[in-house]
């Protein structure tokens, strides 16, 4: 029988977007066994007048208040009524801002969303996504050595959100499938420049995700057929490891990792490559 969980109210107010709240506070959450959030979001919160809503909501649903907010008005009012509440708040982002004033000496400039300025990284991370999409699955292989990553992969390996998840991050990163039978694009064959890297996963866990796929389709004609079959996948994975072993191509195992684990790896491995690169252009 399985141990009950425990639910708690999680409020986090944020001037901007509310990621770098989310991240933390799952990040701690997760750490705790048996405990749940029922997490509260609100982003963009700039005004008393928004604020006063949010502090409704908490006084109705009492818990942890984990903010974001520069306007040092509304961080008082925000803690004022906390304390009415019982919530403890924290502004997550003070113990940090209080280290980097110390040590750069610097004042602390208070501009809400200062990270998603539209500056030119940003235009870059925008343009890196246009060139995933567009090469997701396959896609226009000509210009394949334009890609800062090239993620191979049999099905079901999740190329696509890895892929995504690295062009948020500035990334250019096309993905082609392993499909039996069916020749690799020649073209990946002469890159340079594009990092290629392989992802897998144990036939268990790809037959089980292939079972969920082919359910969600309500493609029952597929059930039978060798795209489920384990001696099949078992194949699949060995072309793989075999023809990355050839190139010399780095393969990572995805069975028990997050996307977000997988590629913080494929970054890793591409700034090896490109220091590589540069090393070869300098020497």
């Amino acid at each position: 029988m399985g141990k009950s969980r425990n639910f708690f109210h999680l409020h986090l107010v944020s001037d901007s977007t509310g990621e770098t709240l989310m991240t933390v506070a799952r990040a701690a959450t997760a750490q705790y066994e048996d405990v749940e959030a029922i997490e509260h979001v609100y982003p963009l919160v700039r005004s008393a007048r928004q604020l006063e809503q949010v502090i409704s909501e908490i006084e109705a649903s009492p818990g942890i208040v984990l903010y974001t907010l520069v306007d040092t008005e509304l961080a008082e009012r925000l803690e004022q009524a906390g304390r009415r509440s019982a919530s403890p708040c924290v502004n997550i982002l003070s113990p940090v801002f209080s280290v980097f004033q110390s040590y750069l000496n610097v004042q602390l400039t208070g501009r809400v969303g200062g990270q998603h300025a539209l500056d030119a990284d940003y235009f870059h991370r925008i343009d890196a996504l246009n060139f995933t999409m567009l090469h997701d699955d396959g896609q226009i292989p000509g210009n394949l050595d334009e890609a800062d990553v090239v993620l191979l992969g049999i099905s079901r390996t999740s190329k696509t959100p890895t892929c995504i998840y690295l062009a948020n991050r500035g990334l250019k990163a096309a993905n082609i499938p392993i499909v039996p039978d069916i020749p690799l694009p020649p073209q990946l064959f002469s890159v340079r420049r594009a990092m290629v890297v392989a992802v897998i996963a144990s036939v268990e866990r790809i037959q089980q995700v292939r079972q969920n796929r082919i359910l969600s389709l309500n493609a029952g004609s597929f059930a039978n057929d060798t795209y489920l079959d384990r001696r099949q996948i078992a194949r699949e994975i060995a072309t793989t490891r075999k023809l990355c072993a050839e190139r010399g191509w780095p393969v990572i195992d995805v069975t028990r990792r997050s996307i977000e684990e997988t590629a913080a790896e494929i970054m890793s491995l591409y700034r090896a490559h490109k220091s590589a690169l540069v090393d070869q252009l300098t020497s």
